[in-house]
């Protein structure tokens, strides 16, 4: 652990937080976004050294974390499969004892949530989930900073999941059981979500419904996701049969809430999991959710390498 780190902590599932972190984090996220919108220079990370470890592809993880990591005066080193030796030629373990000794912080985006693990048990730094097949926690930071900032707060709200019982579906059922809200779940057969994996102790805060119009019936915000993550592309024609009443529709959104908000953690692909009048209507917020990933990140990387601030 490097000088200055005297409680290191990791990013690595959402339940790696408590409530009141999570609430402080909220906080200084709307504060750091305000000062981007005003154009106020806001710096505490400088000299400080992001490595960002890519082995899926991305576009808003690679912009928000490396576009918040400059404005927040830090630097940035970029590392894919392709230029690293990370779980090749050399063990995860040695390549987290190595990168850990020359940079402050590091994301790592991979497969097994396992990979991501080992790198953490021997990284003197903090490490983040930038996302991996089981979990994606940055993006239900991002998506619980969005409904807060239109609707505030999500206790006591239900959230409609439609579709795959994916790494976001697991991430969205950690953090009902952990900030107190409940959702409801529908995925096709065969595509559940496993409360096991996602270590719910819980079982209060979701409910599974095989009817995903049912599932949207009352709630405060309806979410999907491709019908096909990426890694499985295999399972394309398959998941497409398999999927094919698992649309966001209007229909959908007229059993929820009235004022019920829709989210997408994107890429989108209009007319499978979520109609084209449904993403682009007026009660989508998804290019707010896109933007905040990197106003949460800044706030979590601040929170990891800083501590509390004031």
């Amino acid at each position: 652990m490097k000088p200055g780190y005297s409680l290191m902590k990791h990013y690595l599932q959402f339940k790696d937080l408590r409530a009141e972190e999570y609430a402080y984090l909220f906080e200084r996220a709307r504060i750091i976004k305000t000062r981007f919108k005003n154009y106020e220079k806001y710096q505490p990370l400088v000299d400080r050294t992001l490595a960002m470890i890519f082995e899926k592809a991305s576009t808003r993880t690679r912009v928000s974390f490396e576009a918040g990591m400059y404005q927040m005066g830090g630097s940035v080193v970029h590392l894919t499969t392709g230029d690293s030796q990370l779980g090749r030629a050399e063990p995860i373990e040695d390549s987290a004892r190595v990168i850990s000794r020359m940079v402050d912080i590091v994301m790592i985006r991979t497969f097994e949530q396992a990979k991501i693990e080992r790198f953490a048990a021997h990284s003197r730094v903090p490490v983040i989930n930038g996302l991996t097949n089981e979990f994606h926690p940055c993006q239900i930071l991002a998506d619980l900073f969005t409904y807060i900032e239109h609707r505030g707060s999500i206790e006591g709200k239900v959230v409609a999941w439609v579709g795959d019982g994916n790494n976001m579906a697991n991430t969205w059922l950690q953090a009902a059981e952990i900030l107190g809200f409940t959702v409801h779940v529908s995925t096709p057969g065969g595509y559940e979500v496993d409360p096991a994996l996602a270590g719910i102790r819980d079982s209060g805060c979701y409910k599974v419904f095989a009817d995903p119009r049912e599932a949207c019936r009352g709630a405060h915000l309806v979410t999907t996701d491709v019908w096909t993550s990426m890694g499985y592309e295999a399972e394309n024609e398959a998941r497409r049969t398999a999927f094919a009443d698992w649309c966001v529709d209007a229909g959908m959104m007229a059993a929820a809430q009235p004022d019920a908000l829709f989210m997408h953690c994107l890429p989108a692909h209009r007319g499978e999991e979520v109609s084209a009048e449904v993403i682009d209507g007026p009660q989508s917020v998804v290019w707010d959710e896109a933007e905040n990933r990197m106003h949460v990140q800044k706030a979590l990387m601040e929170y990891l390498l800083l501590g509390r601030i004031g």
